[in-house]
């Protein structure tokens, strides 16, 4: 058996630290780098794929909403020719660092609020797919198994990467429960890596209402911006590994 473990790096801003992306990057296979649309100021995004590239992580471009101060977290309703061009520039942004670190961006994976839109949106789930199609057709997508934006990445020829999350809560129709929402987070590393496991057998897990929930995924998520995230992905990582389960990057060092 074998599984990618991802994580979202990059997001520190200026003199706002989030997150440790040093020791993010020791542990996970991918890294989804944000943009500078809703975190990452350019020596932050050349920092972390320097560090990605040193430990041999596959640098992901984690592309939103121009968001800021929201983090990204907001649905904005951006009209998709102007959603397409800016996935495009925040690709190529991170695309040059990832070049002067040696390296290329070898996937896409859309971030938060912009996440969640097109698990349903059609209009902004075609005009991120067109982004990926004219920037570069070869580049992987990463997202919720069944939404719309991986329906529409399939049909349109890219390769189509399904991806759960360790350290969330999910419906019983297999979306994430929203941060609004008490339970929303998980916060016990022995619980989390236990759930990562039956995920990677492709066992049932626990919806939040306690019915059983299959997600079938090639990548693993734990979120770089939680509390206690290396300690969660330590855990996680161990759990996998004792239950042999390979961690492997889907798209390949």
């Amino acid at each position: 058996m074998r599984i990618d473990l991802n994580s979202d790096l990059g997001e520190s801003f200026g003199r706002w630290t989030l997150g440790d992306d040093a020791a993010l990057l020791a542990i996970v296979t991918s890294a989804n780098v944000a943009c500078g649309f809703h975190a990452g100021d350019p020596s932050v995004l050349r920092r972390t794929c320097a560090e990605a590239a040193r430990q041999g992580v596959v640098i992901g471009a984690q592309v939103g909403y121009r968001d800021l101060a929201g983090f990204g977290r907001r649905f904005i309703d951006v009209p998709p020719a102007e959603l397409t061009d800016e996935v495009i520039y925040q690709i190529g942004a991170l695309e040059a660092f990832a070049r002067v670190a040696g390296e290329r961006v070898r996937y896409v994976k859309p971030h938060g609020a912009l996440y969640n839109t097109i698990v349903h949106h059609e209009e902004q789930a075609a005009a991120v797919v067109e982004a990926v199609r004219l920037y570069d057709p070869e580049l992987p997508v990463l997202g919720l198994p069944g939404s719309v934006w991986l329906r529409r990445a399939a049909d349109a020829g890219l390769r189509t990467i399904r991806e759960a999350f360790a350290d969330r809560a999910y419906t019983p129709q297999g979306t994430l429960v929203s941060r609004r929402e008490r339970g929303a987070l998980l916060h016990d590393p022995d619980q989390v890596a236990e759930r990562c496991v039956r995920i990677a057998r492709g066992e049932p897990i626990e919806a939040i209402d306690g019915s059983p929930l299959t997600i079938e995924a090639d990548s693993i998520c734990v979120h770089g911006d939680s509390p206690g995230a290396v300690h969660m992905a330590q855990a996680v990582a161990a759990r996998l590994a004792a239950a042999g389960v390979d961690l492997v990057p889907f798209a390949g060092a």
